[in-house]
């Protein structure tokens, strides 16, 4: 199993407007049909280079979707991003393999 995580740093001045618009995002990402779940997360530590951070993890149904989702809907989705907020947002993206799970039984 595949993580997609996308990082990203939000400048304080958009955050309220960022955290509403990506809440509507990360529905459009699933729609992909490349992942089955999503998490949203705040970043608790805090930047040097101040704003918000968060993270986002998809959970990619195989490295295959991965890379399908790069081919045919990455790009359109990162323009989306640009369009809306230009440089008052930062990301980086990580891929992560899962290689064990553990859950409290």
């Amino acid at each position: 199993m595949i993580i997609y995580n996308v990082t990203s740093n939000i400048d304080e001045s958009i955050h309220q407007k960022w955290l509403a618009w990506v809440k509507e995002h990360i529905p459009q990402v699933l729609a992909t049909g490349h992942f089955t779940e999503a998490k949203l997360t705040r970043v608790l530590v805090k930047e040097d280079m101040g704003g918000v951070t968060y993270s986002i993890q998809y959970r990619a149904k195989s490295r295959e979707a991965l890379e399908a989702y790069y081919k045919n809907n990455a790009d359109i989705l990162r323009q989306d991003v640009l369009k809306h907020f230009g440089d008052q947002v930062l990301s980086f993206r990580t891929e992560l393999e899962i290689v064990d799970e553990y859950f409290v039984k």
